[in-house]
């Protein structure tokens, strides 16, 4: 079906509007490509395009951190989806929307859009960075809320032609996989996912349909995920351990996400072990308890664990966790766990946490999910031997540094699984550091090496052009779909079409499967005629077969019903009206009524007619006869009268012996024999009246 070829290198996009090539899918990264951070595909296809997310890197700060946007025409895009809220998928969205050209539509869930605004506002108020290196500010972030429209899960949209809907894609809370069609041709984004069910997020779905085109997260590459439990078991015994030794546990983590997850593990585990009981827990977020009313809000979207416990209890009402708004507010005299954003530890209270607390050796740090390139946390991790603090000071890294991933991305055995289910024939591997997307690319090469799926890796602003024969298909609805049709039979019908889509109905139909109505246009022209009324009626009928002759009921002048489709009344002496409804052949068979009465109106004085019964029929039969002969002459060349009746056609010296009653044709030579026949039986239909089975 589609002929996908290898990535090509990017410059300025073009306008799709001005694309030739109809059927050339085009997908770009502008962002995320062998690269985890600043996610944005840019996609192209029938003069139609879509952008798919529209993050930052956490690990660049001002215009750096932007997805390639100087690659693209914003104004160009008619649609852009947005997968969830984390910065790296949906940060960049207030600068697009509010100070670049950009004009389009832009979708997200509802859960996506509430915790956007809350997440985008913490993230401008604890970035360290310059004025001048500011994206946008609250007021932007305020002007963007008033442009996000919202998508329910399984709710089917279309925007010119572009028709999408969304699954859950687990993740964090309103995350969602879009799919997109496109005259047919569907593709695949699944933003991050993860389909595996934890404490309160279901698992991604799996699609019913297949897709063209999957555009799919490789985080993890080919690594795969220690089950739910131990995972669990580890992060509790280090936090346990460490608190008993009397040193402080710093989380970082980002205030909505993960956060949640952790917090539900914690709780629980408080509950369980009273020994506890003395020791806090403070989830530190200016955000916190904004972001828990958010979490209350949407129980329903949440798994089946946490909607029947919600039915006796909030599980997000905790009992042993505290929340923290600032760093001025905290006591720090005891032993004590703190959960606070950003997860990057680039800035803000987790920063200031981790400055306080790095060099003693009896705290703890627990990095509890993935950790972008370029970041402290992802520094920590490799555990150098010094660090340097925010104020430019370097200090001894003491603290233990724990890496217990909580991350919900998909392993190499939820993707190659979700994969093999789905079998899409094209596969785009985005949001991976380079080696992972490479050893991820390798090992599902030889899971379908029986196939013909392709396998790609684009970088930024490589552009994939796949090729598709889309073939157009009308379907018939309504009346014309009551009966099937024989093989070969013809349906005729209204032809309409709505976007990349086609269906044929009967004019009947048209106001109950569509937003248009039919009306008929009735038109009348008066004609200067003073001639004889059967001198009409005698022309026409030498012209079409079928001419009725009638009285008007209404004001009772004679009238012709010509080909049963134009009425022709003799409205006075002097004039004639025509009358008929507009339709090709109607218009048609008008116009040649019209140019016959104007014709005879000139001939007036040539023609005369005393009554109907002077028209001679043998008269009739023998000018066809002359009429015949001479075309038959002017075809054949010798043509004569032979004893018989029969004509005598001598054509290089080849005899022909054509009936003229039955128009059976004697020769020796077939060809001439066919061709003479055919050419006679035409001319026979030519000079004779139109029948009416013509229309």
């Amino acid at each position: 079906m589609a002929s996908t070829g290898q990535p090509q290198s990017s410059l300025k996009r073009p306008n799709p509007g001005v694309n030739r090539d109809g059927d050339k899918l085009v997908i770009t990264p502008l962002g995320a490509g062998n690269e985890v951070g600043r996610s944005c595909v840019f996609m192209t296809f029938k003069g139609k395009t879509i952008m798919f997310d529209c993050g930052i890197h956490p690990g660049y700060s001002g215009m750096s951190a932007l997805p390639y946007f100087d690659e693209i025409d914003p104004s160009s895009i008619d649609v852009l989806l947005v997968t969830h809220f984390h910065l790296d998928h949906a940060a960049s969205l207030p600068y697009f929307l509010e100070k670049t050209t950009f004009k389009g539509r832009v979708f997200m869930t509802h859960a996506t859009k509430a915790i956007y605004k809350l997440l985008l506002s913490d993230y401008v108020k604890v970035s360290k960075v310059s004025v001048e290196d500011m994206l946008f500010d609250e007021h932007d972030i305020l002007r963007s809320m008033e442009k996000i429209e919202v998508i329910d899960f399984h709710q089917t949209m279309e925007v010119n032609g572009i028709r999408f809907w969304c699954y859950t894609a687990g993740h964090v809370l309103g995350a969602a996989m879009f799919m997109v069609d496109i005259a047919g041709v569907r593709v695949l984004y699944t933003g991050d996912y993860s389909r595996e069910e934890d404490r309160h997020l279901r698992a991604a779905e799996t699609p019913q349909f297949s897709p063209d085109v999957c555009i799919i997260e490789s985080t993890y590459g080919v690594q795969l995920h220690m089950p739910r439990q131990i995972r669990e078991k580890l992060f509790t015994d280090v936090i346990h351990s460490t608190l008993m030794q009397g040193g402080r546990v710093l989380i970082p983590a980002y205030a909505l996400g993960r956060a949640q997850e952790l917090l539900l593990i914690l709780e629980e585990y408080w509950s369980n072990h009273p020994e506890l009981a003395n020791f806090p827990i403070y989830y530190a977020s200016p955000l916190a308890r904004r972001c828990m009313a958010v979490y209350q809000t949407y129980i329903n979207a949440m798994n089946e664990r946490i909607r029947n416990q919600f039915v006796s209890s909030n599980p997000f009402n905790f009992k042993h966790i505290s929340s923290l708004n600032s760093i001025e507010d905290f006591i720090d005299n005891k032993p004590c766990v703190v959960m606070a954003s950003p997860g990057s530890l680039q800035s803000g209270l987790s920063r200031q946490l981790f400055d306080k607390w790095c060099s003693d050796k009896k705290n703890a740090c627990v990095i509890p999910g993935y950790v972008v390139e370029g970041t402290l946390a992802k520094t920590i991790i490799n555990e150098p031997k010094e660090v340097t603090l925010t104020n430019g000071l370097s200090a001894p890294l003491n603290m233990q540094v724990h890496y217990i991933s909580f991350s919900a991305h998909a392993d190499y055995a939820q993707t190659s699984t979700f994969l093999k289910e789905l079998m899409p024939p094209n596969i785009i591997l985005v949001h991976g550091a380079s080696n992972e997307m490479d050893r991820l690319k390798q090992k599902l090469t030889s899971l379908f090496a029986d196939g013909n799926t392709k396998i790609i890796t684009p970088k930024n602003c490589q552009s994939v052009e796949m090729h598709f024969n889309s073939e157009k298909m009308a379907k018939t609805i309504g009346k014309l779909a009551e009966k099937t049709p024989e093989a070969g039979e013809i349906v005729s019908g209204l032809l309409v079409k709505k976007g990349f889509t086609y269906q044929i109905m009967a004019p009947d139909d048209l106001h109950v499967f569509s937003q248009l109505s039919t009306a008929n246009v009735t038109q009348r022209i008066t004609i200067p005629y003073s001639g004889a009324f059967a001198v009409i009626q005698h022309r026409l009928k030498q012209i079409y077969e079928s001419v009725e002759s009638s009285t008007d009921e209404e004001s009772g002048v004679p009238t012709l019903r010509v080909h049963e489709r134009v009425t022709v009344k003799q409205e006075s002496e002097n004039h004639l009206s025509v009358h008929w409804t507009a339709d090709p052949i109607c218009d048609m068979v008008s116009d040649s009524v019209v140019a016959l009465v104007l014709n005879a109106s000139r001939e007036m004085p040539k023609v005369s007619i005393d009554s109907e019964t002077s028209i001679n029929e043998e008269e009739d039969a023998k000018k066809t006869e002359k009429i015949v002969h001479a075309l038959l002459v002017s075809m054949f060349g010798n043509v004569k009268f032979g004893d018989d009746g029969k004509l005598i056609i001598n054509f290089d010296g080849i005899l022909a012996h054509l009936d003229k009653q039955t128009g059976d044709v004697e020769c020796e030579n077939e060809a001439l024999k066919e061709r003479v026949k055919t050419a006679y039986w035409r001319i026979r239909s030519a000079v004779k009246p139109i029948p009416l089975s013509v229309s």
